[in-house]
């Protein structure tokens, strides 16, 4: 007889419950399950708002520390995974303000601000089917997304990479609702008129954080957080 199918979304609930209440009894497996599924949204969203490889990094293992010392704050209202973005959103965008005590983001005219264009570390490559119109194309969206003036670029890197909804990124970055779709909307058209139509699906796989670095990050918060390594 055949075994009776669970529905997905049941068992990612389960699992996301289950993991949290491990991790609240500090269970290493479970602490570093979590951090591990979760580096790359993390890693994307800090560095698509720092455009700095290595401060996106810290802000990833402070999201984590936080996150793991204030477990009980945890309410369950969203997902685990929105709650960490919200917090790694907060973390990065307070070390932009921070970088420009005299500019608040969030009122500026859009074209103000004259963007920089910082490489994404690459990983290392070691898929042989991976090719160099591939990579080519990775290159030109990271770089189109780096380049979209700062108050597109956040709600594009909060609504399209973490996948928050309106009302999420609104809560998260202190705007209006329509605001947050008015600077959508602004975002694709630009990233539209530049790469959109050649780079279809593979969007997605813009900013790859894994093997070593992922491994080193987690070890890094494991550390931080008293476990043996």
């Amino acid at each position: 007889m055949a075994k009776a199918q669970v529905p997905q979304s049941s068992v990612g609930e389960t699992s996301d419950a289950e993991l949290v209440r491990r991790a609240r009894d500090r269970d290493e497996a479970a602490v570093r399950s979590i951090i591990r599924s979760n580096n790359r949204r993390l890693y994307r969203l800090a560095r698509g708002i720092l455009r700095n490889h290595s401060e996106a990094e810290d802000v990833v293992q402070e999201t984590y520390v936080l996150a793991f010392t204030h477990l009980n704050s945890f309410r369950g209202d969203s997902s685990f995974a929105t709650w960490l973005g919200r917090i790694a959103i907060n973390e990065a965008v307070g070390r932009l303000r921070r970088q420009r005590p005299g500019v608040e983001w969030t009122t500026l005219e859009p074209g103000v601000l004259e963007a920089q264009v910082i490489p994404f570390p690459s990983s290392a490559v070691t898929d042989p089917e991976k090719t160099m119109a591939q990579r080519q194309i990775q290159h030109v969206v990271e770089q189109a997304i780096d380049e979209l003036p700062e108050v597109f670029r956040i709600v594009f890197i909060a609504r399209v990479i973490e996948g928050m909804n309106v009302e999420e990124t609104a809560e998260v970055l202190g705007l209006k609702a329509e605001t947050v779709k008015t600077r959508l909307h602004r975002a694709r058209a630009i990233l539209r008129d530049n790469v959109e139509r050649k780079i279809g699906p593979v969007v997605m796989e813009a900013f790859p954080f894994a093997g070593e670095r992922c491994d080193r990050l987690t070890e890094v918060v494991l550390g931080r957080l008293g476990f043996p390594t």
